[in-house]
Protein backbone atom coordinates (compact mmCIF):
# COMPACT_ATOMS: atom_id res chain seq x y z
CA UNK A 1 0.00 0.00 0.00
CA UNK A 2 1.46 3.32 -0.69
CA UNK A 3 1.58 6.22 1.21
CA UNK A 4 2.17 9.89 0.79
CA UNK A 5 6.00 11.38 1.09
CA UNK A 6 4.11 13.46 4.22
CA UNK A 7 3.24 10.21 5.96
CA UNK A 8 6.30 8.39 5.33
CA UNK A 9 8.46 11.25 7.19
CA UNK A 10 6.16 10.75 9.81
CA UNK A 11 6.53 7.60 9.97
CA UNK A 12 10.40 7.84 9.66
CA UNK A 13 10.47 10.34 12.75
CA UNK A 14 8.61 7.34 14.75
CA UNK A 15 11.07 4.93 13.86
CA UNK A 16 14.03 7.37 15.02
CA UNK A 17 12.29 7.19 18.12
CA UNK A 18 11.27 10.82 17.93
CA UNK A 19 8.63 11.93 21.08
CA UNK A 20 8.06 15.59 20.05
CA UNK A 21 8.31 18.17 17.47
CA UNK A 22 8.95 21.89 18.24
CA UNK A 23 7.54 24.07 15.04
CA UNK A 24 5.20 26.49 13.53
CA UNK A 25 2.94 25.36 10.37
CA UNK A 26 2.29 27.22 7.19
CA UNK A 27 1.15 26.38 3.33
CA UNK A 28 4.21 24.58 2.08
CA UNK A 29 4.57 22.41 5.41
CA UNK A 30 0.90 21.68 5.32
CA UNK A 31 0.76 17.81 4.28
CA UNK A 32 3.05 16.67 7.14
CA UNK A 33 1.09 18.47 9.64
CA UNK A 34 -2.14 16.79 8.34
CA UNK A 35 -0.18 13.38 8.32
CA UNK A 36 0.97 14.45 12.03
CA UNK A 37 -2.34 14.32 13.11
CA UNK A 38 -2.28 10.57 12.97
CA UNK A 39 0.54 10.25 14.96
CA UNK A 40 1.80 10.02 18.73
CA UNK A 41 4.39 12.49 18.46
CA UNK A 42 3.42 15.53 20.04
CA UNK A 43 3.99 18.80 18.49
CA UNK A 44 4.90 21.97 20.32
CA UNK A 45 3.84 25.02 18.78
CA UNK A 46 5.91 28.11 19.85
CA UNK A 47 5.02 31.82 18.95
CA UNK A 48 7.93 31.90 16.67
CA UNK A 49 10.27 29.88 14.40
CA UNK A 50 13.25 31.13 16.09
CA UNK A 51 11.72 29.73 18.92
CA UNK A 52 11.34 26.52 17.57
CA UNK A 53 14.73 26.04 16.75
CA UNK A 54 16.02 26.90 20.08
CA UNK A 55 13.51 24.90 21.98
CA UNK A 56 14.81 22.20 20.07
CA UNK A 57 18.25 22.82 21.21
CA UNK A 58 17.46 23.33 24.78
CA UNK A 59 15.27 19.58 24.47
CA UNK A 60 18.76 18.26 22.87
CA UNK A 61 20.99 19.84 25.20
CA UNK A 62 19.55 18.50 28.19
CA UNK A 63 18.41 14.86 26.97
CA UNK A 64 21.38 14.07 24.52
CA UNK A 65 18.87 13.23 22.01
CA UNK A 66 18.15 14.75 18.83
CA UNK A 67 15.83 17.64 18.69
CA UNK A 68 13.35 18.40 15.55
CA UNK A 69 11.74 21.26 14.49
CA UNK A 70 9.66 22.09 11.34
CA UNK A 71 8.60 25.34 9.92
CA UNK A 72 7.02 26.34 6.59
CA UNK A 73 8.72 27.75 3.74
CA UNK A 74 10.10 31.16 3.10
CA UNK A 75 10.13 33.49 6.04
CA UNK A 76 9.34 29.79 8.53
CA UNK A 77 12.71 28.57 7.20
CA UNK A 78 14.90 32.26 7.25
CA UNK A 79 13.38 32.55 10.97
CA UNK A 80 15.52 29.22 11.71
CA UNK A 81 18.80 30.53 10.73
CA UNK A 82 19.79 31.71 14.10
CA UNK A 83 18.90 28.90 15.75
CA UNK A 84 20.61 26.30 13.59
CA UNK A 85 23.81 28.65 13.84
CA UNK A 86 23.68 28.79 17.49
CA UNK A 87 22.97 24.59 17.19
CA UNK A 88 26.29 24.48 14.66
CA UNK A 89 28.37 26.26 16.58
CA UNK A 90 27.26 24.31 19.82
CA UNK A 91 27.79 21.36 18.07
CA UNK A 92 24.23 20.26 19.23
CA UNK A 93 22.16 17.34 17.15
CA UNK A 94 19.10 19.27 15.69
CA UNK A 95 16.99 17.62 12.48
CA UNK A 96 15.39 20.41 10.89
CA UNK A 97 12.35 20.06 8.56
CA UNK A 98 11.16 22.81 6.08
CA UNK A 99 8.55 23.34 3.63
CA UNK A 100 9.24 24.33 0.11
CA UNK A 101 7.34 25.52 -2.49
CA UNK A 102 6.52 22.75 -5.45
CA UNK A 103 9.48 21.47 -7.33
CA UNK A 104 7.84 23.43 -10.94
CA UNK A 105 7.67 27.00 -8.82
CA UNK A 106 11.57 26.73 -7.35
CA UNK A 107 13.76 29.03 -9.08
CA UNK A 108 10.92 31.12 -9.77
CA UNK A 109 10.77 33.46 -6.61
CA UNK A 110 7.73 32.43 -6.04
CA UNK A 111 5.73 33.60 -2.76
CA UNK A 112 7.01 32.69 0.57
CA UNK A 113 9.80 31.02 -1.77
CA UNK A 114 13.43 31.09 -0.34
CA UNK A 115 16.88 28.92 -1.35
CA UNK A 116 16.94 27.44 2.29
CA UNK A 117 19.31 25.11 1.80
CA UNK A 118 21.73 27.63 -0.07
CA UNK A 119 21.51 30.08 3.12
CA UNK A 120 21.78 27.26 5.74
CA UNK A 121 25.18 25.56 4.14
CA UNK A 122 27.59 27.66 6.68
CA UNK A 123 25.38 26.82 9.23
CA UNK A 124 24.26 23.52 9.32
CA UNK A 125 26.51 19.81 9.32
CA UNK A 126 24.76 18.75 6.20
CA UNK A 127 21.21 19.93 4.26
CA UNK A 128 18.90 18.45 1.57
CA UNK A 129 16.55 19.37 -1.32
CA UNK A 130 14.49 16.27 -1.56
CA UNK A 131 13.10 15.96 -5.07
CA UNK A 132 12.86 12.55 -6.13
CA UNK A 133 9.97 11.56 -3.46
CA UNK A 134 11.43 7.54 -3.02
CA UNK A 135 14.80 9.23 -1.54
CA UNK A 136 12.68 10.63 1.46
CA UNK A 137 13.26 7.70 3.85
CA UNK A 138 17.13 7.46 2.89
CA UNK A 139 17.33 10.62 3.58
CA UNK A 140 16.08 10.96 6.70
CA UNK A 141 18.14 7.92 7.85
CA UNK A 142 21.18 9.97 6.61
CA UNK A 143 19.87 13.33 8.50
CA UNK A 144 19.85 11.74 12.01
CA UNK A 145 22.77 9.78 11.57
CA UNK A 146 24.60 12.84 10.54
CA UNK A 147 23.33 14.70 13.38
CA UNK A 148 24.57 12.75 16.14
CA UNK A 149 27.77 10.83 15.41
CA UNK A 150 31.04 12.31 14.65
CA UNK A 151 30.83 16.04 15.82
CA UNK A 152 27.07 16.66 16.62
CA UNK A 153 24.97 19.04 14.93
CA UNK A 154 22.13 20.43 13.26
CA UNK A 155 21.09 19.05 9.45
CA UNK A 156 18.27 20.46 7.49
CA UNK A 157 15.71 18.48 5.10
CA UNK A 158 13.69 21.15 2.61
CA UNK A 159 10.75 19.67 1.70
CA UNK A 160 9.08 20.31 -1.52
CA UNK A 161 4.97 20.77 -1.72
CA UNK A 162 4.52 18.12 -3.88
CA UNK A 163 6.88 15.94 -3.14
CA UNK A 164 5.31 15.90 0.35
CA UNK A 165 2.32 15.46 -1.64
CA UNK A 166 3.81 12.50 -3.77
CA UNK A 167 2.73 8.56 -2.92
CA UNK A 168 5.68 5.99 -2.72
CA UNK A 169 5.83 2.47 -1.04
CA UNK A 170 7.00 2.98 2.02
CA UNK A 171 10.50 0.95 3.33
CA UNK A 172 12.99 2.89 5.86
CA UNK A 173 16.64 1.84 5.59
CA UNK A 174 18.14 -0.16 8.46
CA UNK A 175 21.88 1.21 8.17
CA UNK A 176 23.50 4.33 6.72
CA UNK A 177 26.14 4.00 3.88
CA UNK A 178 28.13 7.47 3.84
CA UNK A 179 30.83 7.24 1.24
CA UNK A 180 32.26 10.53 2.21
CA UNK A 181 31.22 10.26 6.11
CA UNK A 182 32.77 8.18 8.61
CA UNK A 183 33.90 9.73 11.30
CA UNK A 184 37.02 8.43 13.40
CA UNK A 185 36.25 7.45 16.87
CA UNK A 186 38.78 5.40 18.01
CA UNK A 187 42.29 7.03 19.07
CA UNK A 188 45.42 6.02 16.94
CA UNK A 189 46.42 3.59 19.44
CA UNK A 190 50.62 4.95 19.02
CA UNK A 191 49.04 8.58 19.82
CA UNK A 192 47.80 7.75 22.77
CA UNK A 193 50.68 5.66 24.02
CA UNK A 194 52.78 8.85 23.26
CA UNK A 195 49.45 10.94 25.60
CA UNK A 196 50.39 8.60 28.49
CA UNK A 197 53.99 8.94 28.47
CA UNK A 198 53.38 12.63 28.39
CA UNK A 199 50.72 12.79 30.96
CA UNK A 200 53.34 10.63 33.40
CA UNK A 201 56.40 13.27 32.81
CA UNK A 202 54.47 16.38 33.60
CA UNK A 203 55.05 18.12 36.34
CA UNK A 204 52.41 20.77 36.06
CA UNK A 205 49.35 19.39 34.40
CA UNK A 206 46.35 21.19 33.65
CA UNK A 207 42.95 19.28 31.83
CA UNK A 208 40.97 21.96 29.69
CA UNK A 209 37.91 20.77 29.04
CA UNK A 210 34.97 21.86 26.78
CA UNK A 211 31.86 20.73 25.58
CA UNK A 212 33.17 17.71 23.78
CA UNK A 213 33.04 16.32 27.02
CA UNK A 214 29.48 16.86 27.70
CA UNK A 215 28.46 15.58 24.27
CA UNK A 216 30.29 11.98 24.39
CA UNK A 217 29.10 11.63 28.28
CA UNK A 218 32.64 10.77 28.98
CA UNK A 219 32.14 13.00 32.62
CA UNK A 220 32.88 9.98 34.45
CA UNK A 221 36.55 9.08 32.50
CA UNK A 222 37.18 12.39 32.80
CA UNK A 223 36.68 12.82 36.71
CA UNK A 224 38.68 9.17 36.74
CA UNK A 225 41.80 10.62 34.93
CA UNK A 226 41.88 14.07 37.08
CA UNK A 227 41.88 11.62 40.26
CA UNK A 228 44.45 9.02 38.64
CA UNK A 229 47.39 11.96 37.74
CA UNK A 230 45.94 13.90 40.17
CA UNK A 231 45.52 16.96 37.57
CA UNK A 232 43.50 20.40 38.30
CA UNK A 233 40.83 20.85 35.51
CA UNK A 234 39.64 24.01 33.99
CA UNK A 235 36.31 24.43 31.46
CA UNK A 236 34.97 26.06 28.96
CA UNK A 237 31.41 27.36 29.36
CA UNK A 238 30.09 24.74 27.51
CA UNK A 239 31.77 22.20 29.30
CA UNK A 240 30.34 23.39 32.35
CA UNK A 241 29.25 20.61 35.20
CA UNK A 242 30.97 17.94 33.07
CA UNK A 243 33.44 17.84 35.92
CA UNK A 244 31.91 18.47 39.47
CA UNK A 245 32.32 21.97 40.40
CA UNK A 246 32.98 21.49 43.95
CA UNK A 247 35.38 18.84 43.90
CA UNK A 248 38.79 19.87 45.17
CA UNK A 249 40.69 19.76 41.35
CA UNK A 250 38.34 22.52 40.20
CA UNK A 251 39.42 25.67 39.34
CA UNK A 252 36.36 27.05 37.04
CA UNK A 253 35.51 28.40 34.11
CA UNK A 254 38.56 30.21 31.94
CA UNK A 255 39.55 33.02 29.64
CA UNK A 256 37.93 36.16 28.89
CA UNK A 257 35.72 35.98 31.80
CA UNK A 258 37.39 32.82 34.01
CA UNK A 259 38.08 32.75 37.08
CA UNK A 260 42.13 34.02 37.72
CA UNK A 261 43.33 31.02 39.49
CA UNK A 262 41.86 28.98 36.25
CA UNK A 263 43.93 31.22 33.70
CA UNK A 264 46.89 30.99 36.15
CA UNK A 265 46.98 27.50 35.92
CA UNK A 266 46.91 27.36 32.06
CA UNK A 267 49.55 30.14 31.93
CA UNK A 268 51.81 28.06 34.45
CA UNK A 269 51.33 24.79 33.23
CA UNK A 270 54.08 22.54 31.64
CA UNK A 271 51.37 20.15 29.68
CA UNK A 272 47.85 21.20 28.91
CA UNK A 273 45.66 18.21 28.69
CA UNK A 274 42.99 19.14 26.27
CA UNK A 275 39.23 17.38 25.78
CA UNK A 276 36.53 17.83 23.74
CA UNK A 277 37.71 21.83 23.38
CA UNK A 278 38.49 24.22 20.33
CA UNK A 279 40.57 26.92 21.79
CA UNK A 280 38.13 29.53 20.91
CA UNK A 281 39.13 33.45 20.91
CA UNK A 282 37.26 33.79 24.22
CA UNK A 283 39.05 30.88 26.12
CA UNK A 284 43.15 31.58 24.82
CA UNK A 285 43.24 35.63 25.00
CA UNK A 286 46.29 36.25 22.82
CA UNK A 287 47.45 33.35 21.28
CA UNK A 288 50.89 33.69 21.92
CA UNK A 289 50.37 33.76 25.52
CA UNK A 290 48.35 30.99 26.10
CA UNK A 291 49.94 27.96 28.03
CA UNK A 292 53.57 29.02 26.98
CA UNK A 293 55.54 26.89 28.55
CA UNK A 294 53.11 24.21 28.05
CA UNK A 295 53.40 20.88 25.69
CA UNK A 296 49.72 20.25 24.37
CA UNK A 297 47.31 16.96 23.87
CA UNK A 298 44.62 17.89 22.04
CA UNK A 299 41.78 15.01 21.82
CA UNK A 300 39.04 15.95 19.31
CA UNK A 301 36.21 13.98 17.58
CA UNK A 302 36.70 16.57 14.95
CA UNK A 303 40.37 16.72 13.01
CA UNK A 304 39.67 20.08 11.63
CA UNK A 305 40.00 21.21 14.92
CA UNK A 306 42.82 19.59 15.54
CA UNK A 307 45.98 22.45 15.58
CA UNK A 308 43.70 25.18 14.10
CA UNK A 309 44.18 27.78 17.01
CA UNK A 310 46.90 26.41 18.93
CA UNK A 311 49.37 24.06 17.65
CA UNK A 312 48.69 20.75 19.28
CA UNK A 313 52.30 18.60 20.28
CA UNK A 314 50.31 15.65 21.07
CA UNK A 315 46.99 15.49 18.50
CA UNK A 316 43.94 12.59 18.97
CA UNK A 317 41.42 12.38 16.62
CA UNK A 318 38.60 10.33 18.29
CA UNK A 319 35.34 9.79 20.37
CA UNK A 320 36.67 11.62 23.72
CA UNK A 321 34.99 9.10 25.97
CA UNK A 322 36.47 6.07 24.22
CA UNK A 323 40.13 8.07 24.02
CA UNK A 324 39.70 8.48 27.52
CA UNK A 325 38.75 4.97 28.08
CA UNK A 326 42.61 3.73 26.17
CA UNK A 327 44.35 5.87 27.93
CA UNK A 328 43.49 5.75 31.59
CA UNK A 329 44.80 2.11 31.25
CA UNK A 330 48.15 3.24 30.19
CA UNK A 331 48.25 5.44 33.48
CA UNK A 332 49.61 5.06 36.84
CA UNK A 333 48.60 6.73 39.87
CA UNK A 334 51.12 9.88 40.25
CA UNK A 335 50.96 13.09 42.42
CA UNK A 336 51.74 16.46 41.91
CA UNK A 337 52.14 17.96 45.73
CA UNK A 338 53.88 21.23 44.75
CA UNK A 339 52.07 21.66 41.80
CA UNK A 340 48.37 21.24 43.91
CA UNK A 341 49.34 23.36 46.77
CA UNK A 342 50.48 26.36 44.40
CA UNK A 343 47.34 25.84 42.50
CA UNK A 344 45.05 24.97 45.82
CA UNK A 345 46.84 28.77 46.47
CA UNK A 346 45.83 30.91 44.06
CA UNK A 347 42.02 29.04 43.47
CA UNK A 348 41.72 30.40 47.60
CA UNK A 349 43.19 33.71 46.53
CA UNK A 350 41.89 34.13 43.22
CA UNK A 351 38.68 32.51 43.10
CA UNK A 352 35.11 33.97 42.34
CA UNK A 353 34.23 37.13 44.21
CA UNK A 354 32.96 40.21 44.10
CA UNK A 355 32.36 43.68 46.00
CA UNK A 356 29.58 42.63 48.32
CA UNK A 357 28.66 46.70 49.42
CA UNK A 358 26.75 48.82 47.24
CA UNK A 359 22.46 49.91 47.26
CA UNK A 360 21.80 47.64 45.03
CA UNK A 361 21.33 44.01 44.84
CA UNK A 362 23.89 42.35 43.71
CA UNK A 363 23.48 39.69 40.60
CA UNK A 364 26.38 37.58 41.97
CA UNK A 365 24.50 37.16 45.49
CA UNK A 366 21.03 36.20 43.33
CA UNK A 367 23.20 33.71 41.99
CA UNK A 368 24.33 32.05 44.89
CA UNK A 369 21.46 32.23 46.44
CA UNK A 370 19.20 30.49 43.44
CA UNK A 371 21.99 27.82 43.90
CA UNK A 372 21.16 27.78 47.65
CA UNK A 373 17.78 27.48 47.60
CA UNK A 374 18.25 24.53 44.56
CA UNK A 375 21.26 22.77 46.32
CA UNK A 376 22.84 22.88 42.96
CA UNK A 377 20.16 20.98 41.81
CA UNK A 378 18.42 22.78 39.52
CA UNK A 379 19.11 22.89 35.55
CA UNK A 380 20.35 26.65 34.95
CA UNK A 381 19.40 28.31 31.51
CA UNK A 382 20.84 31.76 30.40
CA UNK A 383 20.57 33.81 27.66
CA UNK A 384 23.96 35.75 26.46
CA UNK A 385 25.66 39.22 28.07
CA UNK A 386 26.52 39.78 32.05
CA UNK A 387 23.91 37.55 33.88
CA UNK A 388 25.40 34.73 31.55
CA UNK A 389 28.77 34.96 32.91
CA UNK A 390 27.64 35.47 36.66
CA UNK A 391 25.82 32.24 36.13
CA UNK A 392 29.05 30.45 35.01
CA UNK A 393 31.23 32.21 37.94
CA UNK A 394 29.17 32.02 41.00
CA UNK A 395 26.86 28.40 40.10
CA UNK A 396 28.72 25.28 41.04
CA UNK A 397 27.32 22.94 38.31
CA UNK A 398 27.63 19.17 39.59
CA UNK A 399 26.38 17.23 36.19
CA UNK A 400 26.74 17.38 32.67
CA UNK A 401 23.86 18.68 30.84
CA UNK A 402 22.95 21.00 33.32
CA UNK A 403 23.96 24.12 31.78
CA UNK A 404 21.79 25.47 28.95
CA UNK A 405 23.21 28.42 27.36
CA UNK A 406 24.42 30.15 23.78
CA UNK A 407 28.02 30.00 23.17
CA UNK A 408 29.89 29.96 19.94
CA UNK A 409 26.98 32.13 18.63
CA UNK A 410 26.22 34.35 22.00
CA UNK A 411 23.10 34.05 20.74
CA UNK A 412 20.96 36.87 23.09
CA UNK A 413 16.89 35.45 23.20
CA UNK A 414 17.91 31.81 23.17
CA UNK A 415 16.99 31.49 27.37
CA UNK A 416 13.05 31.31 27.13
CA UNK A 417 12.55 28.76 24.31
CA UNK A 418 15.57 27.14 25.37
CA UNK A 419 14.85 26.76 28.92
CA UNK A 420 11.13 25.30 27.18
CA UNK A 421 12.88 22.72 25.03
CA UNK A 422 14.35 21.71 28.90
CA UNK A 423 12.10 21.53 31.40
CA UNK A 424 10.02 19.56 28.42
CA UNK A 425 13.12 17.12 27.83
CA UNK A 426 13.48 16.76 31.74
CA UNK A 427 10.11 17.47 32.73
CA UNK A 428 10.12 16.22 36.81
CA UNK A 429 13.53 18.74 37.19
CA UNK A 430 13.95 22.20 37.95
CA UNK A 431 14.61 24.32 35.20
CA UNK A 432 15.75 28.08 36.28
CA UNK A 433 16.51 30.70 33.87
CA UNK A 434 18.41 33.84 34.50
CA UNK A 435 18.16 36.17 31.96
CA UNK A 436 18.71 40.05 30.90
CA UNK A 437 16.18 42.68 30.35
CA UNK A 438 18.17 42.90 26.85
CA UNK A 439 17.57 39.44 26.01
CA UNK A 440 14.88 38.83 27.49
CA UNK A 441 12.48 40.85 25.40
CA UNK A 442 14.08 39.47 22.52
CA UNK A 443 11.83 36.35 22.86
CA UNK A 444 9.15 36.68 25.53
CA UNK A 445 6.43 35.83 23.33
CA UNK A 446 7.40 32.12 23.98
CA UNK A 447 5.55 33.30 27.96
CA UNK A 448 2.59 32.01 25.85
CA UNK A 449 4.32 28.46 25.04
CA UNK A 450 5.51 28.03 28.00
CA UNK A 451 1.44 28.78 29.43
CA UNK A 452 -0.30 26.66 27.20
CA UNK A 453 2.11 23.53 27.74
CA UNK A 454 1.96 24.02 31.41
CA UNK A 455 5.78 24.63 32.12
CA UNK A 456 7.19 25.53 36.10
CA UNK A 457 9.84 27.58 34.98
CA UNK A 458 11.50 29.65 37.27
CA UNK A 459 12.65 32.93 35.56
CA UNK A 460 14.93 35.87 37.11
CA UNK A 461 15.19 38.46 35.24
CA UNK A 462 18.65 40.55 36.29
CA UNK A 463 17.12 43.64 35.19
CA UNK A 464 19.38 46.90 34.95
CA UNK A 465 17.60 48.84 32.52
CA UNK A 466 20.42 48.47 29.77
CA UNK A 467 22.37 46.28 27.55
CA UNK A 468 24.89 45.41 30.48
CA UNK A 469 27.40 43.82 28.15
CA UNK A 470 27.74 46.76 25.80
CA UNK A 471 27.90 48.98 28.25
CA UNK A 472 30.76 47.62 30.07
CA UNK A 473 32.38 46.96 26.85
CA UNK A 474 32.06 50.46 25.99
CA UNK A 475 33.16 51.85 29.65
CA UNK A 476 36.76 50.06 28.51
CA UNK A 477 36.88 50.10 24.91
CA UNK A 478 35.12 53.65 24.32
CA UNK A 479 36.18 55.54 26.90
CA UNK A 480 32.46 56.06 28.75
CA UNK A 481 31.03 57.43 25.57
CA UNK A 482 27.78 55.31 26.27
CA UNK A 483 25.52 54.65 23.41
CA UNK A 484 22.60 53.00 22.80
CA UNK A 485 22.39 50.55 25.40
CA UNK A 486 20.12 52.83 27.82
CA UNK A 487 16.75 51.14 27.82
CA UNK A 488 14.32 54.96 28.45
CA UNK A 489 11.81 52.06 28.74
CA UNK A 490 11.00 48.67 30.09
CA UNK A 491 8.18 47.10 30.81
CA UNK A 492 6.67 45.73 34.09
CA UNK A 493 7.84 42.45 33.90
CA UNK A 494 6.19 41.14 36.59
CA UNK A 495 2.83 42.45 35.42
CA UNK A 496 3.69 41.09 31.96
CA UNK A 497 4.46 37.63 33.93
CA UNK A 498 0.93 37.72 35.43
CA UNK A 499 -0.88 38.33 31.64
CA UNK A 500 0.50 35.16 30.88
CA UNK A 501 -0.21 32.68 33.71
CA UNK A 502 2.93 33.65 36.12
CA UNK A 503 3.62 34.53 38.91
CA UNK A 504 4.94 37.83 38.66
CA UNK A 505 7.44 38.97 42.10
CA UNK A 506 9.77 42.55 41.86
CA UNK A 507 12.64 42.66 43.98
CA UNK A 508 14.32 45.68 44.97
CA UNK A 509 16.24 44.66 48.32
CA UNK A 510 17.66 41.43 50.11
CA UNK A 511 14.75 41.07 52.22
CA UNK A 512 12.30 41.09 49.32
CA UNK A 513 14.60 38.86 47.67
CA UNK A 514 14.69 35.95 50.06
CA UNK A 515 10.64 36.24 50.59
CA UNK A 516 10.93 35.68 46.99
CA UNK A 517 13.28 32.68 46.87
CA UNK A 518 10.90 30.87 49.30
CA UNK A 519 8.09 31.86 47.28
CA UNK A 520 9.27 30.86 43.84
CA UNK A 521 10.98 27.22 45.32
CA UNK A 522 8.24 26.74 47.19
CA UNK A 523 5.83 27.17 44.30
CA UNK A 524 4.73 24.25 41.47
CA UNK A 525 3.58 26.34 38.86
CA UNK A 526 5.74 29.53 37.09
CA UNK A 527 7.10 32.50 38.35
CA UNK A 528 9.02 35.15 37.21
CA UNK A 529 11.07 37.45 39.55
CA UNK A 530 12.43 40.73 37.93
CA UNK A 531 15.17 41.37 39.94
CA UNK A 532 16.35 45.28 40.13
CA UNK A 533 20.50 45.06 39.85
CA UNK A 534 23.12 47.83 39.88
CA UNK A 535 22.79 49.65 36.16
CA UNK A 536 27.30 50.20 36.57
CA UNK A 537 28.23 46.48 37.82
CA UNK A 538 30.46 44.72 35.78
CA UNK A 539 31.64 41.17 34.84
CA UNK A 540 34.85 40.66 36.29
CA UNK A 541 37.81 39.42 35.96
CA UNK A 542 37.64 40.75 32.10
CA UNK A 543 40.52 39.96 29.90
CA UNK A 544 41.48 42.77 27.18
CA UNK A 545 41.92 42.43 24.13
CA UNK A 546 45.12 41.45 22.99
CA UNK A 547 46.14 40.63 26.77
CA UNK A 548 46.93 37.23 27.68
CA UNK A 549 44.55 35.60 30.03
CA UNK A 550 46.76 36.15 33.50
CA UNK A 551 46.95 39.57 33.30
CA UNK A 552 43.20 40.96 33.39
CA UNK A 553 41.56 43.39 35.15
CA UNK A 554 40.13 42.23 38.26
CA UNK A 555 37.57 43.07 41.25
Amino acid sequence: MKITCAEALVRCLELEGVELIFGYPGGAILPVYDALINSKIKHILTRHEQGAAHAASGYARTTGKVGVCMTTSGPGATNLVTGLANAYMDSIPLVAITGQVPTSQVGTDAFQEVDITGITIPVTKHNYLVKDPKMLPKILKQAFHIAQTGRPGPVLIDLPKDVAQAEINFNYPQDVELMGYKPTVKGHVAQINQAAKLIMQAERPVIYTGGGIVNANASEELLWLAETIDAPVVSTLMGLGAFPGDHRLFLGMLGLHGIKAANLAVTECDLLITLGARFDDRVTGRISGFAPNAKVIHVDIDPAEISKNVISHMPIVGDTKKVLEALLVRLDKKQNISWNAKVADWKKEFGPRYQAEGEYLKPQHIIEEIHRHTNGKAIMTTDVGQHQMWVAQHYTFTGPRDLVTSGGLGCMGFGLPGAIGAQIGRPNETVVLVTGDGSFQMTLNELSTAAEQGLPLKIFVLNNQRLGMVRQLQEFYCDKRYTAVDFSFVPDFAALARVYGFKGITVKNEEELQKALKETFGETGPVLVDCTIDPEENVLPMVLAGKDINDCVDC
